[in-house]
């Protein structure tokens, strides 16, 4: 069965890509892309409106500063546009994106290898961070320039007039989402909130990025290195096994409100639930405290810790790296962007303004998060990163390994009468096919 599914979806992945291929990338800058003009770099960043006027104001400096113009792309279907000029060998000069795509895009040979001591400003980051942009030939393929990490966004006005603490553990947890489903925090006389918000579909992934925090929590791995650049895959552990029945039975099967309806059936883009009121939790990144100011009030929710399970509170945690499009030819303007971006200039700039943030935690170590916006809950996320936080492995192409992941959780979910063992069984197989496709499989 596993081997099946994994066909099955690579083959909707190829007749998806050979229809992308005969697409044109859309955006403000494409159809200047591929220019000789060596004093213009084309940058795309995966955003919306908002952080993109974030990203315009940013490179707006760079310019004026060094005299490099930037074609600025903002790209929302980012992969799929990406796969499209690279098809035709015209990749832009400069990507911003999620760290967890470096091994996908070195794998398909669309970066340059970059050298940290070329950028200007290179040890301001720590070593630590610096290690995840290394690929599976120990070169490094991308420059670290935000990061991030998981905090558990709860409604503080409903938890203090039903007299409940914050949230320690998963039972702390548990307990107040039923209260918040079932006590009518918010007064109306009806049973129209929710415990907690769950980004919780398959699409993209996002049963897996948004389950990792507890996996981890609960002592699970999806994957294991075993230090000689090979992996194996892990989902059939005791750990694993323990950890998917516990948020089967307690968030997703009963009928105990503890989830938003259709949670199962989410994604980022609509799980919009706490903003609008009606959820009281959500674990989250920090992206999203902009946005909850100005619909909720910072008077009227808190960024708390992740409360921990059996092995611990370790939370997701990923951000972006700066990437160099593989045979572009303007190396020195890149650096010098590069330069810029994690300069506590460039880092500043992105984390302040009206718009929303594109640097959360700043990788340049002279910046404190908290200190940079004046506002102390920055620093629960700036300390979940650097002492409770596991990033997904980067070297190797992740995204079949999410996908899969996520296809398994959802409909593990989905039907409560389902065997997490044997359906935690197969998708180790699946893995273990995603590897050796990768000839990674220890």
């Amino acid at each position: 069965m596993g081997a099946r599914r994994r066909r099955r979806r690579l083959a909707a992945t190829l007749a998806t890509a050979g229809l992308l291929f005969g697409t044109a990338a859309c955006g403000s800058g494409s159809d200047t892309a591929g220019s000789g003009d060596p004093n213009t770099l084309e940058v795309w960043t995966r955003s919306n409106p908002d952080p993109a006027a974030t990203y315009e104001r940013v490179f707006a400096a760079f310019t004026k500063k060094t005299g490099i113009k930037i074609d600025y792309v903002p790209v929302i279907n980012f992969d799929q546009q990406l796969q499209s000029r690279a098809s035709t060998k015209d990749l832009p000069d400069v990507l911003i994106n999620d760290t967890a795509l470096m091994g996908s895009y070195q794998r398909q040979g669309l970066l340059k290898p970059i050298t940290p001591a070329s950028i200007a400003g290179h040890d301001q980051i720590d070593g630590k961070t610096w290690t995840s942009t290394v690929g599976l030939d120990g070169r490094h393929y991308g420059i670290p320039y935000s990061r991030q990490a998981f905090t558990l966004m709860v409604r503080k006005d409903w938890r203090e007039k039903l007299g409940l603490p914050q949230p320690k553990t998963w039972q702390d947890m548990l307990t107040l989402a039923k209260a918040f489903a079932t006590r009518d925090p918010d007064g109306d006389g009806k049973r129209n909130t929710y415990g907690m918000v769950v980004p919780g579909s398959a699409q993209n992934g996002y049963a897996a990025w948004w389950g990792a925090s507890y996996l981890w929590q609960g002592g699970a791995r999806i994957i294991e290195p075993d230090g000689k650049g090979r992996y194996r895959p892990a989902m059939d552990s005791a750990a694993a096994v323990r950890t998917v029945t516990w948020l089967k039975d307690n968030l997703f099967c009963g009928d105990n409100g503890v989830t938003q309806p259709g949670a199962l059936t989410s994604i980022t883009g609509n799980a919009t639930n706490f903003q609008d009121g009606n959820a009281g939790m959500y674990l989250t990144g920090p992206y999203n405290i902009a946005t909850y100011d100005g619909t909720l009030g910072k008077d009227k929710y808190e960024v708390i810790p992740a409360p921990a399970g059996p092995a611990g509170p370790t939370v997701l945690a990923d951000g972006e790296n700066i990437y160099f499009g593989a045979r572009t030819g303007k190396a020195e303007q890149e650096k010098a962007l590069a330069a810029f971006l994690i300069s506590p200039e460039g880092q500043r700039l992105a984390m302040t303004g009206r718009n929303q943030p594109v640097v959360r935690i700043p990788v340049n170590t002279t910046l404190d998060a908290a200190e940079v916006r004046d506002d102390p809950r920055w620093s629960v996320v700036q300390k979940a990163y650097e002492d409770a936080s596991q990033q997904f492995p980067n070297a190797p192409d992740f995204a079949p390994i999410k996908q899969d992941t996520a296809d398994s959780l959802n409909a593990l979910f989905t039907y409560c009468g389902s065997d997490v063992r044997s359906g935690l069984k197969e998708l180790n197989d699946t893995l273990a096919g995603d590897l050796k496709d990768q000839d990674l499989l220890k």
